[in-house]
């Protein structure tokens, strides 16, 4: 047992001690001296998020099954810890083994959301790793990034050797035999990283030049090396069948956000949602055969003690084999007394009646993501979704039981008006009075709830709406305001409750989302003035940004509210993800046309993604 980076005393003194003490059930133990690659795997947020991210399970388990390599977890201490660590000089750890992480081969950093950047250089600063990566030489960690923000890796293209653009199931091999003859011969960084940049998928900033206009828009992105390829397409698991699972998966000692038991049935989506990032860059859909996700279930309960199981995807309704992975997980929950969680729902005849054989139906709202309030803003963003369907669903739910319904809003999308924003309280109002229509009063058990929430919509790349404008600051607080103005004329406002999100946290991914590398001295700045855990509220500071962005001279207007020209070269045009750029443009004229797009089982829109594949697109088949 590997002796503990942290004293007991410091252990004692900070919030949550076993967040930083590893040795969990499934944790896997190497002996350093018989590797020959130490991959430290991070999560630049708290322990809790990071162990319930299923792609860090997968890679953690990938790499563990090679003889020659030892992966380990590392996660951004609490604010607690980390004053600790600055004032007591310990470097950042891994879990494993306890090993600081500058000792490590690799620093692979999965980048699932934009407010996490700060944390980035939190995880750098503390492991002793030099943040700017021009100023890594040999000896030095390579430092990798992975996730859906390396779709556009630009803002933190400074602080990264190589990002890894699509599913890392395909390609690390292939970089971690190539890193092995860099480590044992006199092989340069960075001739090693020229090479890297040749393996499906690699993505090295440092090896192109980018050029901009005088107006500030990109003239060019250019690769300095005859070598390094002019752009960077995304690898993808073409075999989802064979694709590598973790049947043990590591079991946190503490509740973690996403704590069971977690199926992975299909990746991609066929419904073409405008304004959904994953919706575009996981394409094309593939799904695992039924028998295979039910062979999964028996092992990885016994091998974990989790007494719950998740099914995940984009879109689990469109998965084929559900009903028949349903009628096989009610057995075992009869017979075995689990309970299951099924995430991201249709409310149709049939999802409702699997939902009343797995949960309470008198603790459990039914969720609804409308996304926007009238027909015609739904049209805009091609959801697919009509207020007939929304009211039937929730009819066949009151009938059954429901008493409790959440929906998820956007505000400040695309052409949006007040008169969408009415729609939000007024489609809650319809729905409360389906209630009182269909259920009659001796059958109520308990009262309505209606809740409403409305996020603030944020572009982002890779989606029919990349060159949207972001909707100012006041004119969403006019929006929310305007909106919970009418929720209050409603007939039925006891039953209702609204919510709309923080503006300011926003604003920042927004600039994040759609920026260049430029901003890579945005993020140093902030963090220079303290700025970690920035994704938390109550660690979030907007003038600590707003200073930062007056000190460099940024113009935060440039990258939220001016619309690109669909000829501007775009931060993220060297980096494909297998969608077309002709698609998505096709996307948004439809868009500002209020003309809906079939699915992908209805109709193929030529999106591209079929490239990827031998045949037909899996969509169709």
């Amino acid at each position: 047992m590997a002796k503990l980076a942290l004293s007991d005393e410091i252990l004692m003194a900070v919030d949550k001690p076993s967040r930083y003490i590893g040795h969990e059930i499934n944790m896997v133990e190497k002996d350093p001296a018989s590797v020959d690659v130490r991959f430290a795997m991070c999560f630049p947020d708290v322990y809790e998020i990071g162990m319930s991210y299923l792609g860090i399970q997968i890679l953690y388990d990938m790499f563990n099954r090679r003889e020659d390599t030892w992966c380990e977890r590392v996660y951004s201490p609490w604010p607690d810890l980390d004053h600790v660590m600055r004032e007591q000089h310990i470097p950042l750890f891994a879990l494993e083994s306890q090993s600081p992480v500058r000792d490590f081969d690799f620093l692979g950093i999965t980048i699932q959301y934009e407010m996490c950047y700060t944390n980035i250089l939190q995880i750098l600063d503390l492991s002793g790793i030099p943040m700017l990566s021009r100023d890594r030489v040999k000896g030095d960690t390579i430092v990798i990034g992975g996730g859906p923000c390396t779709y556009n890796p630009e803002p933190i293209a400074d602080f990264f050797d190589i990002f890894y653009i699509g599913e890392g199931e395909e390609e690390y091999d292939a970089l971690l035999e190539l890193y092995k003859k860099y480590k044992h011969t006199e092989m340069s960084r960075r001739e090693f990283l020229i090479l890297a940049s040749g393996i499906p998928g690699m993505y090295v900033p440092s090896l192109y030049e980018v050029t901009y206009n005088e107006d500030g828009t990109i003239a060019s992105v250019t690769p300095e090396d005859p070598r390094v390829p002019t752009s960077v397409r995304k690898v993808v698991v073409t075999d989802f069948e064979k694709a590598p699972y973790p049947m043990a998966p590591v079991v946190p000692y503490l509740r973690a956000t996403q704590d069971r038991v977690v199926l992975e049935v299909m990746r991609g989506c066929i419904r073409g949602c405008r304004f959904c990032q994953a919706g575009m860059i996981y394409r094309p859909t593939r799904q695992k055969p039924v028998d295979l996700v039910k062979s999964y279930v028996g092992t990885m309960l016994k091998n974990t003690g989790y007494d719950e199981i998740s099914i995940s995807s984009l879109s689990t309704s469109d998965y084929e084999g559900l009903p028949e992975l349903m009628d096989f997980l009610v057995d075992r929950i009869e017979k075995d007394h689990i309970q299951v969680s099924l995430p991201s729902l249709r409310v149709d005849a049939f999802s409702l009646d699997v939902m009343k054989k797995v949960q309470d139906i008198h603790k459990v709202s039914l969720t609804f993501a409308p996304e926007a309030g009238s027909q015609r803003l739904r049209d805009v963003i091609n959801k697919g979704l009509t207020e007939e369907v929304i009211l039937d669903g929730v009819t066949q739910a009151f009938t059954g039981g429901w008493n409790k319904v959440k929906l998820y809003f956007m505000m400040g999308l695309p052409t949006e008006t007040k008169e969408d924003v009415e729609g939000i309280p007024e489609l809650c109002e319809k729905i409360s009075e389906v209630y009182f229509d269909t259920v009659p009063k001796e059958e109520r058990v308990g009262s309505l709830s209606i809740t409403a929430s409305a996020s603030y919509f944020v572009p982002k790349p890779f989606t029919p709406f990349q060159w949207a404008p972001m909707m100012p600051r006041a004119t969403y607080l006019e929006h929310a305001g305007y909106a919970k103005d009418h929720f209050r004329r409603m007939r039925n406002i006891k039953r209702m409750k609204f919510a709309y999100h923080d503006e300011d946290i926003s604003l920042i991914e927004g600039i994040y989302a759609r920026g260049d590398r430029r901003l890579s001295a945005l993020i140093l700045e902030v963090y220079r003035r303290g700025g970690i855990f920035d994704a938390w509220t109550e660690f979030f500071r907007m003038d600590r940004y707003t200073e930062a962005l007056e000190a460099l001279g940024i113009d935060q207007e440039f990258y939220l509210t001016r619309e690109r020209s669909l000829d501007e070269i775009l931060p993220w045009d060297h980096i494909d993800c297998g969608i077309s750029k002709t698609f998505l443009k096709r996307e948004w004229e439809r868009a500002k046309q209020e003309t809906v797009t079939s699915n992908c089982r209805e109709r193929c829109s030529g999106c591209g993604a079929a490239s990827f594949t031998e045949g037909p697109c899996p969509a169709m088949s």
